[in-house]
């Protein structure tokens, strides 16, 4: 995971930690809105993240795919994968704005002259360009994938990538998602006025929306044949998946949350979990009006009054949009891990409607054993993924 917490999983758990956000002043991306609007951005160049990602300067490459590149090759690292054509690889990668980056830097000048304006800053425009990279970068060459299906892109691309094991079309996926700040999101969201001015605070009676961010993560996801023959490479389980879309409006969430409370209960259902076996939610929550009411009324709908732990991480790392479901996937394992939730940044007042609060400081006495986390996108697509301790089966 690359993102404004930190430059590697290990980083990035010091800082949730100690509870100190990412977001701030923009200060790389060339914007009117610098000291208007903050983000959660990292505070590396291009030229600085190709070296990280070991992509040679003569292939043309946008910050969304070395974003992408480096979070894939810790993943690879981490999982000890010492030949790629072992086994039957894929890689599934998500986002939505893609190589949009480069374009507006080719865009800046051809509106200028239509003479110029250089068509390499072009060719990495498509969503798909961005996952070649990575995929190049690894050698992956068995099954390569994009999904672009707004916020929940890279939730889906786990929930995808373990239908692809399921089904034995492949013995490994890499999974996950990458982001890059632009002007183009930046704007559109501004245009929508759900861009918070301050920290935003999810959940919050004064919420005000949202910050967005970039980032990264990958995950190495393998069947149980090829995991267990180095058991101890084990982090943890992906035990349920679901996705739903009620497709109520084009951006907005449903009133009553039951796109949320689909996705959720259908996650629980491919588990074989019950509400009470969930132990804490690292929920969507963009600190939006719509999205956190939305949310809350679909947690409270499914669990009732024996509400988990929940909290919202994106405090921490603003709004990756297409890398948002892989962020938080990894930050849940890291809780697994670890055995510790991570606070909900700048919480102060419940909301009228809901009847919980998100947990407000970093709790280490948790015993967890599944842990669910929502990615709610534009349209009503709605997804869920359960992560659970490996042998989880022995924990009921």
């Amino acid at each position: 995971m690359i993102s404004a917490v930190g430059n590697d999983a290990d980083e990035v758990f010091q800082v949730l930690k100690t509870a100190k956000t990412g977001i701030g002043r923009i200060s790389l991306l060339e914007t009117v809105h610098t000291d208007e609007l903050p983000a959660g951005e990292i505070k590396l160049s291009n030229g600085q993240l190709r070296e990280m990602a070991e992509m040679p300067a003569r292939y043309p490459c946008s910050r969304t795919g070395l974003l992408g590149l480096i979070a894939a090759r810790q993943a690879v690292r981490q999982a000890k994968i010492r030949d790629m054509g072992e086994f039957r690889t894929g890689l599934v990668s998500g986002t939505t704005a893609g190589g949009m980056d480069r374009s507006e830097v080719f865009y800046r000048s051809f509106l200028d002259d239509a003479g110029k304006g250089r068509l390499r800053d072009v060719v990495t425009h498509d969503c798909g360009d961005s996952t070649e990279s990575i995929a190049d970068g690894l050698s992956v060459r068995d099954y390569v994938a994009t999904i672009s299906t707004a916020c929940s892109s890279s939730a889906n691309s786990i929930l995808y990538g373990s239908r692809l094991l399921k089904s034995g079309m492949l013995d490994r996926v890499i999974v996950g998602g990458a982001e890059a700040l632009t002007l183009f999101t930046l704007n559109g969201f501004n245009s929508l006025m759900i861009l918070d001015r301050n920290i935003c605070r999810p959940f919050d009676l004064n919420r005000n929306g949202l910050n967005l961010g970039e980032g990264a993560a990958f995950l190495v996801l393998e069947s149980d044949r090829i995991a267990k023959q180095e058991p101890s490479r084990i982090l943890c389980e992906v035990t349920g998946f679901g996705n739903a879309c009620d497709a109520y409006h084009q951006t907005a969430s449903s009133p009553d949350g039951h796109g949320a409370w689909l996705s959720m209960n259908k996650a629980l259902m491919t588990a074989r979990l019950h509400p009470g076996d969930i132990d804490y939610i690292n929920a969507h929550g963009t600190g939006t009006q719509n999205n956190d009411l939305s949310e809350g009324l679909a947690i409270e709908k499914l669990f009732g009054a024996e509400i988990p732990l929940c909290s919202s991480t994106k405090s921490f790392t603003g709004h990756t949009l297409g890398a948002a479901g892989a962020i938080e996937a990894v930050i849940c394992v890291l809780s697994l891990v670890n055995q510790v939730v991570f606070p909900n940044l700048n919480f102060n007042q419940r909301m009228n409607e809901l009847h919980f609060s998100p947990v407000n400081t970093c709790r280490s006495d948790v015993h967890l054993r599944h842990v669910m986390s929502n990615s709610f996108g534009f349209g009503g697509n709605n997804t869920t993924i359960i992560l659970s301790v490996y042998g989880h089966e022995h924990l009921h």
